[in-house]
């Protein structure tokens, strides 16, 4: 018959165990090398941590062309009340980027495309666009000639003529004689209030309270060749920034600079998650050494308990690292907890011994054996439930977790009769303690009359109830992630010299063919300017100028008839202009009749290639047989009425990703409450086979107790309800099961037990206490929860005795 696994802890096969654990921990070692040579990497990228948003796969491309286009772009800002001052500072800057750009490795600078105002492609669109001439006009010029109002058109084209600063030469009058063109280009430049001088985009920032005098912003636009959220990347491209910076303030140290980009969010972030790994942990490994200390008075204790402890996070790393390739800052900082659940065995082990001084290692273990195993596997099921929502950065923090416990339990049934055989001191008085505590807390508060109990349990009641009652949700992505106060003025001071800059939404447009996408983008152009009239956006850039139909352009070029085929000879005599050039300004017209202006003419010349992510042609490899067109927008002051707008259309899709993202986690947060509930379920059978129907419902109501009184914590403080708090109740039943098997296995045998939990409880809650000091709101949110959670769940753990008692008493 094949005997029970704890059978084999014997004397006889600790040597042979001991060797097994040494060669499990040198294969994982061997493992975490090889997967770090192979690639693995510390990942920073928040998005890499977020679940993925269903959408079609035009909306796809739309959002990764943003993306690509947006997230590694960084904007600069020279301050000066000199403007000269201004543009002298923001040359240097940008001559001490292009001399890293321009080093002997290309591929190694940190930036490219540095630029301001880009006037070589103001010359390539008044190339491109001066072949097209005859198929555009501006509104008032086709409203002019509609009305066959052409001498109105012919009169301010006398005007310009005999206008010392007009913009007319000898060679444009002969090619267009009512000077149609130059309106023409100026109209696809849209408004804006900064102005271009010796190359540079200058914004003037008008006097205030804090600064009487007019300023100027000279502005610098560049792009990380890299991604932002890489470490390696961003080490590089701050770098370049400082050497930038400091060649600008050693020419001129009054010059105020300001940043904006994903570039000074991602530091400000991985900076802030490295502080936290290193001083939560370390505060966190510092409090569980002393906690030892104290209860046990020897070092052996402290040495097991750090090897258990590294034995557990190795186990973690590798399995992390392995499994996904990658491990996130934020597992790192969520897994810091798992010092103050890994040590748990440790504390269970020598509570033990204290309790029996006299019993081997592996007696003490069979002791244990069962109600570690049990808890294990109750963790496992909590750590599977919060892996199981398609959560890239829970999934990572359930494997993290769950193979740095399997860690310590191994190190636990492997390790421990070798490396921990050694004697203790007498620790009675810790024993008596706990002993102590836990009569103190069973008398004072285990109610003996029904009257006693009903005004408990309707107390209770009323808490939850109240508390629940209260409770709101928030599933907004941006708690993620901590922006310094210093580094958001700064952006929104940029975004404000950038008239509005760009947002993260943005509107698709599609269509079934390259036609249809115009035509709607034409559409929704008035109703874009009046949407910037209503103030409701600051601006937006849409391909509908440089684009137009081809029914608008058939429009236009026959409007244009009127000029060049019927009144021709009278327009030039009004002007005064010779007769001979009629033929040749005909022949012209005649030979543009069907040049139109498309996309793939436009985008692959240089006067669009900038212009190219805001195009989508069908990709039938992806699903995509839509054609589409993005149109940017920037200063958005009321989503939800500009929204409203596009409500009936359905060729224009506003896409807003934050919104799509925190509505998916809105669904995540109550799937992770419904696998919270099949936890308890399915813990709840196995421990009825071991304990009973009746004592195994005691066993997980200690735990649901402890995530009700939690819940209503957080309603009656106010604590908005996100997915990180139903994350952290997963854990707390993990834990609380572990401390309510503990109590229901030993029956009345409580003294060790009661010492391990406690010290089991004071260890998590000052890892998890310290999460809920995170300046991340997210992190803040996992701490607090827990450190709610673990304390009412310490509270009421104990009360088991007074079920095991009658069983006892029973038996």
């Amino acid at each position: 018959m094949q005997q029970p696994l704890h059978h084999y802890l014997n004397p006889s096969t600790a040597k042979i165990r001991a060797v097994i654990w040494l060669v499990l921990l040198a294969t994982a070692t061997l493992s975490g090398w090889l997967a770090w040579q192979n690639g693995a990497r510390v990942q920073s990228d928040i998005l890499a941590m977020l679940p993925k948003v269903s959408e079609s796969p035009l909306t796809q491309r739309a959002m990764a062309q943003v993306e690509q286009q947006l997230a590694n772009r960084i904007y600069l800002g020279f301050i000066s009340d000199d403007e000269q001052a201004a543009i002298d500072a923001a040359q240097l800057a940008m001559s001490a980027l292009r001399q890293d750009d321009n080093t002997s490795d290309s591929n190694s600078s940190a930036f490219s495309n540095i630029s301001s105002a880009d006037l070589a492609q103001a010359d390539a669109l008044n190339h491109y666009y001066f072949q097209h001439r005859f198929q555009l006009l501006t509104e008032e010029q086709r409203q002019l000639l509609q009305q066959g109002d052409w001498q109105q058109l012919s009169q301010a084209a006398l005007e310009k003529l005999y206008n010392a600063f007009s913009y007319a030469s000898s060679d444009l009058i002969s090619r267009d004689p009512l000077l149609l063109y130059p309106e023409v280009l100026l109209s696809l430049v849209p408004a804006q209030q900064l102005t271009v001088k010796q190359g540079l985009l200058i914004a003037t920032i008008q006097p205030t309270a804090d600064n009487q005098a007019q300023r100027y912003a000279a502005i610098v636009m560049a792009k990380g060749r890299d991604s932002a959220f890489n470490p390696n990347a961003q080490q590089q491209q701050l770098t370049a920034l400082e050497k930038a910076f400091n060649a600008v303030h050693s020419q001129n140290q009054h010059i105020e600079m300001i940043k904006a980009g994903a570039l000074f969010h991602a530091a400000a972030a991985t900076e802030n998650a490295k502080q936290e790994v290193s001083s939560i942990g370390l505060l966190s490994l510092i409090g569980v050494i002393g906690l030892v200390w104290l209860a046990f008075r020897s070092v052996m204790p402290l040495t097991i308990a750090v090897i258990t402890v590294s034995s557990s996070m190795l186990f973690a790393v590798v399995a992390t690292s392995v499994i996904f390739g990658e491990l996130h800052l934020l597992t790192l900082v969520f897994g810091t907890s798992l010092i103050g659940i890994s040590i748990d065995y440790c504390f269970h082990y020598y509570c033990e011994r204290l309790n029996e001084p006299q019993a081997s290692s592996d007696s003490v273990i069979r002791q244990i054996f069962t109600a570690v195993s049990l808890a294990l596997l109750s963790s496992i099921i909590a750590y599977g439930a919060l892996g199981l929502a398609p959560f890239p950065g829970m999934q990572q923090v359930a494997v993290f977790c769950a193979a740095g416990l399997i860690g310590a339990y191994l190190t636990l049934l492997l390790a421990y009769p070798v490396i921990a055989a050694s004697p203790l001191q007498d620790a009675s008085r810790t024993l008596e303690l706990a002993q102590r505590y836990q009569t103190f807390i069973l008398a004072r508060f285990t109610p003996t009359h029904l009257l006693s109990k009903l005004l408990l349990t309707t107390a209770a009641i009323v808490f939850i109830v109240s508390g629940l009652f209260r409770l709101s949700s928030d599933d907004d992505i941006r708690q993620l992630q901590h922006t310094p106060t210093a580094i958001q003025a700064e952006e929104d001071q940029l975004r404000q010299l950038l008239s509005g800059g760009t947002d993260n939404q943005f509107l698709l447009v599609s269509g079934t063919t390259e036609e249809h996408v115009k035509q709607q983008l034409e559409l929704l152009e008035p109703v874009l300017q009046q949407a910037e009239k209503n103030k409701l956006i600051g601006n937006h850039l849409s391909l509908s100028r440089f684009l137009p139909s081809h029914a608008s352009q058939a429009q236009n070029y026959q409007l244009q008839s009127e000029i060049y085929i019927e009144h021709l000879d009278e327009i030039l005599t009004q002007l005064g202009l010779e007769h001979e050039l009629k033929a040749a300004l005909v022949n012209d017209y005649l030979a543009a009749k069907n040049q139109f202006i498309n996309a793939d003419s436009f985008l692959n010349h240089q006067a669009g290639a900038g212009f190219k992510p805001l195009w989508l042609m069908p990709e039938h490899t992806s699903g995509s047989s839509e054609y589409g067109a993005i149109v940017l927008l920037g200063g958005i002051t009321n989503l939800d009425k500009f929204a409203a707008l596009f409500e009936d259309n359905d060729h224009v899709q506003l896409v807003d990703k934050v919104a799509d993202i925190s509505e998916v986690m809105g669904h995540y947060r109550q799937l992770t409450l419904a696998f919270l509930v099949i936890a308890l379920i399915a813990a709840g059978l196995i421990f009825s086979v071991r304990f009973g129907k009746k004592l195994a419902a005691i066993v997980i109501a200690v735990p649901a107790l402890a995530a009700l009184f939690t819940l209503a914590c957080l309603g009656l403080l106010a604590a908005p309800l996100t997915l990180f708090h139903a994350l952290a109740l997963i854990l707390v039943f993990g834990i609380g099961v572990d401390y309510s098997l503990f109590f229901a296995e030993s029956k009345q045998q409580t003294r060790g037990v009661m010492l391990a939990v406690s010290m089991s409880a004071i260890s998590t809650l000052l890892a998890f206490g310290l999460l809920a000091f995170s300046q991340t709101p997210a992190i803040n949110a996992f701490g607090l929860t827990l450190l709610l959670g673990i304390s009412f769940t310490f509270l009421l753990a104990p009360f088991i005795q007074n079920f095991t008692r009658k069983s006892v008493n029973v038996d």
